[in-house]
């Protein structure tokens, strides 16, 4: 008996002619391995539509933390074994340091043309999100009106007794996104910046490696505010957790973005190809930014969960975290280690 063919995808308006030969060779493949912090929860929705999109071409979509997925994919790499074929991670700096050595195959995408100049890097890794960082905090036990607004708010918030020991923010030594974040915050301000530093040392802060256990200590009470927290994965919480609320900084708004690129070694380096275009084409950013909860970085994406809303909102108090060289910088050793001394003197251990 004749076994059914799956029907052949379109090449999508605009695309070269030859894009074609991608997919039909994507079909070939079979499937496409994606490694990324980006919870499997975010990533189902993609993954189904895409799927969709692409019969035939299957998504093996691997969740981890972006420490593991660095040293996962590296030694992978190395040992010349299966490993991913799209890197998509939350770590910016990690993931321009795997394309500086070497790991990434340079790509230009049809979808490129969409995206801000600073979220392409060298044709190769690509931003696909637009996540502003906040503050989020208790409602409960926290008045709307007594948010900080601003770094200087927050700072001379500290200083009330009422918030000892209920403030969180990342523990830098142990947290990578939480080491880039405040770098950059003294990348814009260093004087008000450490000021702030010093502020939550003395308040008492208490350090945590991952947003998830900070956002779970602020729903319980036990942390009133936290700082410097990814404000799409607040947004989803708030959405079934009454306890949840999240503000943005008015003077300055750090944006971070998921970097994408392709494996220099990809098994499937057509169907990561079509896996890239997707995440970044109009289609993948609306679904992106509506069913995954992931700000959408295309201006021409409506909605809420979009970098077109946010600048509406904010205008120049948003600081996109630019893919580029500086994320470099604090992956020199020695660099690394003087900034966290300097930390590590303003922050009194909890």
């Amino acid at each position: 008996m004749a076994v059914a063919l799956p029907a052949a995808a379109q090449v999508p308006t605009g695309y070269p002619a030859g894009y074609q030969a991608v997919i039909d060779a994507a079909r070939k493949e079979g499937k496409v391995t994606v490694y990324t912090p980006t919870d499997a929860a975010a990533g189902k929705p993609l993954v189904k539509e895409f799927e969709s999109l692409f019969p035939g071409v299957k998504v093996e979509y691997m969740d981890m933390n972006s420490n593991e997925l660095f040293n996962r994919f590296i030694s992978e790499t190395a040992a010349g074994t299966a490993s991913a074929d799209v890197v998509w991670n939350s770590a910016m700096d990690q993931s321009v340091k795997l394309v500086a050595d070497g790991y990434a195959m340079a790509y230009d995408s049809p979808e490129s043309k969409a995206l801000p100049a600073w979220a392409v890097y060298q044709k190769m890794a690509y931003g696909t999100t637009f996540e502003p960082l906040g503050i989020v905090y208790n409602k409960r036990l926290m008045p709307a009106d007594q948010v900080p607004k601003t770094h200087a708010e927050f700072t001379k918030l500290l200083a009330d007794p009422k918030y000892n020991g209920k403030a969180t923010t990342y523990d830098i030594e142990k947290a990578g996104v939480g080491f880039l974040f405040l770098s950059r915050d003294v990348a814009i301000n260093a004087p008000g910046t450490w000021d702030m530093v010093k502020a939550l040392g003395a308040s008492g802060v208490r350090l945590q490696s991952s947003s998830s256990t900070m956002m779970e200590r602020i729903s319980s009470g036990e942390q009133l505010l936290g700082y410097n927290m990814i404000t799409s994965y607040a947004h989803a919480r708030a959405r079934k957790d009454n306890n949840i609320g999240y503000a943005l900084m008015r003077d300055h708004t750090l944006v971070m973005s998921r970097v994408a690129f392709i494996s220099k070694n990809a098994k499937s380096p057509n169907a990561a190809k079509l896996w890239l275009d997707y995440l970044l084409s109009r289609k993948g950013q609306t679904t992106l930014s509506t069913a995954s909860e992931l700000y959408s970085i295309r201006t021409d994406v409506e909605g809420e969960m979009t970098a077109a809303a946010l600048e509406k909102e904010l205008g120049a108090s948003l600081k996109p975290i630019a893919i580029d060289q500086q994320l470099l910088t604090y992956l020199d050793q020695t660099k690394r280690l003087e900034f966290i001394k300097t930390w590590r003197s303003h922050v009194a251990r909890k």
